[in-house]
């Protein structure tokens, strides 16, 4: 894809925080849903949640918004930009919380209702890093012994889940934005392209992302929102950030390094095994009179 001049605008967590509190701009986050579930989604509110906290402590962490679709179902939407230990255990916690919170005391478990979380990140999370960029996990049941997919009974599941048409467990949506290759194919590739570099190429065509655009456009921000805007940056760039980064990234390696050095040990003993075998089986056919050419031809040794 030949890149053409692109509107530069601002960082979707940012825009959490600000601009898609307004629910006149809630057509960006559905335009984006959207090409992600492939089908209609319509947001009805924005649930405030701890996360979304607007000291500048909290600016280059996580935020995330709760979306509620018009099929009741609920969609966690997360934005984190430094890694955090146990990340998917919160994630876990998340969903649960979710869940809970928004069934009453005494209301039936019929009123459960699917939760579908989505993280934004800025690391990577597959050793691979070139993998993938979109992961996708949910909870499903197999035979113990034919590992069959089992097809449950209506009467278990309940009322039918309305995106996929699975069950009720949450399903989690990790998208490393770092992985993404810039290479666009389809609509959610223009999103996710838009979200990793804060900038929408003309010739993107994918529904709402004028609207992202037109909205999420940097220089559209007053001079007080753009000086608030240029510092929450400034704090996301910081040292401090920077550091805590390095410092994960260097573990990560450290870990990776130990990974390999355990698997290139494993395979260098099984190599000085298989050669020690050899000899002895060497040893003992000379023992018995066989010619060296008839030795190596069987074993390999002289």
């Amino acid at each position: 894809m030949t890149k053409k001049p692109g509107r530069k605008i601002i960082t979707f967590d940012w825009a959490i925080k600000t601009i898609l509190r307004d629910k006149a701009n809630f057509d960006v986050l559905e335009g984006f849903l959207t090409a992600l579930f492939d089908r209609p989604i319509t947001i009805l509110d924005l649930l405030e949640s701890e996360s979304n906290q607007s000291d500048e402590a909290d600016k280059y962490n996580r935020v995330d918004v709760l979306a509620k679709t018009g099929d009741g179902e609920r969609i966690l939407v997360e934005m984190q930009y430094l890694p955090e230990g146990a990340y998917l255990r919160r994630l876990a916690y998340g969903t649960a919380k979710t869940i809970v919170e928004n069934l009453k005391l005494g209301e039936s478990y019929d009123n459960v209702k699917k939760v579908y979380s989505v993280s934004f990140l800025y690391f990577s999370v597959n050793y691979n890093v070139n993998d993938d960029y979109i992961y996708h996990g949910k909870t499903e049941f197999t035979g113990f012994h034919t590992h069959h997919p089992v097809e449950l009974r209506k009467f278990l599941v309940g009322d039918r889940m309305r995106i996929n048409e699975t069950n009720v467990f949450p399903e989690y949506y990790l998208i490393p934005l770092r992985s993404f290759p810039n290479i666009v194919q389809d609509n959610l590739d223009e999103w996710i392209y838009a979200f990793k570099n804060n900038e929408v190429l003309d010739e993107f065509t994918a529904p709402g992302i004028v609207a992202l655009k037109e909205k999420f456009d940097y220089l559209k921000l007053s001079e007080t929102e753009r000086r608030r805007f240029d510092k929450h940056m400034s704090y996301i760039g910081s040292e401090g950030a920077t550091v805590d980064f390095a410092e994960y990234e260097r573990e990560e390696a450290r870990e990776v390094g130990i990974e390999q050095g355990i698997k290139q040990g494993i395979e260098q003993g099984i190599k000085q095994g298989a050669h020690q075998k050899a000899m002895e089986i060497a040893r003992v056919l000379k023992q018995k009179g066989w010619s060296s050419a008839q030795i190596a031809e069987v074993t390999g040794q002289k």
